[in-house]
Protein backbone atom coordinates (compact mmCIF):
# COMPACT_ATOMS: atom_id res chain seq x y z
CA UNK A 1 0.00 0.00 0.00
CA UNK A 2 1.85 3.11 -1.51
CA UNK A 3 1.84 6.12 1.56
CA UNK A 4 -1.07 8.01 -0.55
CA UNK A 5 -3.54 4.92 -0.60
CA UNK A 6 -2.62 4.55 3.52
CA UNK A 7 -3.98 8.41 3.71
CA UNK A 8 -7.30 7.71 1.61
CA UNK A 9 -8.07 4.48 3.28
CA UNK A 10 -7.33 5.84 7.01
CA UNK A 11 -9.67 8.87 5.61
CA UNK A 12 -12.40 6.31 4.42
CA UNK A 13 -12.37 4.18 7.29
CA UNK A 14 -12.27 7.38 9.56
CA UNK A 15 -15.39 8.96 8.05
CA UNK A 16 -17.57 5.57 8.22
CA UNK A 17 -16.32 4.95 11.85
CA UNK A 18 -17.38 8.61 12.50
CA UNK A 19 -21.01 8.01 10.67
CA UNK A 20 -21.43 4.49 12.95
CA UNK A 21 -20.35 5.99 16.48
CA UNK A 22 -22.03 9.66 16.24
CA UNK A 23 -25.59 7.98 18.11
CA UNK A 24 -23.99 6.94 20.44
CA UNK A 25 -25.86 7.90 23.57
CA UNK A 26 -27.85 10.72 22.11
CA UNK A 27 -30.49 11.48 24.00
CA UNK A 28 -33.32 14.00 23.17
CA UNK A 29 -34.10 16.49 26.20
CA UNK A 30 -37.56 16.35 27.91
CA UNK A 31 -38.42 20.05 27.39
CA UNK A 32 -36.47 21.40 23.95
CA UNK A 33 -35.86 25.07 23.79
CA UNK A 34 -38.19 27.24 21.81
CA UNK A 35 -36.61 27.44 18.37
CA UNK A 36 -34.03 24.02 18.71
CA UNK A 37 -34.69 20.82 16.95
CA UNK A 38 -36.88 18.62 19.66
CA UNK A 39 -34.47 15.82 18.44
CA UNK A 40 -31.25 17.84 19.06
CA UNK A 41 -29.16 15.86 21.76
CA UNK A 42 -28.52 17.48 24.97
CA UNK A 43 -24.80 16.59 25.30
CA UNK A 44 -23.52 15.05 21.84
CA UNK A 45 -20.28 14.44 23.59
CA UNK A 46 -18.22 15.37 19.81
CA UNK A 47 -14.59 15.41 21.52
CA UNK A 48 -15.18 11.96 23.08
CA UNK A 49 -16.83 10.14 19.69
CA UNK A 50 -13.91 11.93 17.94
CA UNK A 51 -11.72 10.01 20.28
CA UNK A 52 -13.56 6.97 20.06
CA UNK A 53 -13.47 7.47 15.81
CA UNK A 54 -9.68 7.89 15.72
CA UNK A 55 -9.28 4.73 18.06
CA UNK A 56 -11.35 2.60 15.83
CA UNK A 57 -10.38 3.49 12.71
CA UNK A 58 -6.89 3.37 13.84
CA UNK A 59 -7.08 -0.56 14.72
CA UNK A 60 -9.45 -0.75 10.93
CA UNK A 61 -6.84 0.38 9.44
CA UNK A 62 -3.86 -1.57 10.63
CA UNK A 63 -6.01 -4.66 10.44
CA UNK A 64 -6.11 -3.44 6.61
CA UNK A 65 -2.38 -2.71 6.18
CA UNK A 66 -1.25 -5.97 7.40
CA UNK A 67 -3.93 -7.65 5.05
CA UNK A 68 -2.62 -5.92 2.17
CA UNK A 69 0.84 -6.51 3.32
CA UNK A 70 0.41 -10.22 3.38
CA UNK A 71 -0.83 -10.00 0.23
CA UNK A 72 -4.44 -11.17 0.89
CA UNK A 73 -5.75 -8.09 -0.82
CA UNK A 74 -2.82 -7.81 -3.67
CA UNK A 75 -5.89 -7.39 -6.25
CA UNK A 76 -7.21 -4.15 -3.97
CA UNK A 77 -3.54 -2.82 -2.90
CA UNK A 78 -0.27 -3.25 -5.00
CA UNK A 79 2.79 -2.68 -2.26
CA UNK A 80 5.40 0.03 -3.65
Amino acid sequence: MTVVGGIVAFIVIWTVVLFTVLPWGNQAPENPEAGHATSAPENPRIGLKFAATTGIATVLFLLLWYAADQGWLALIFRAG
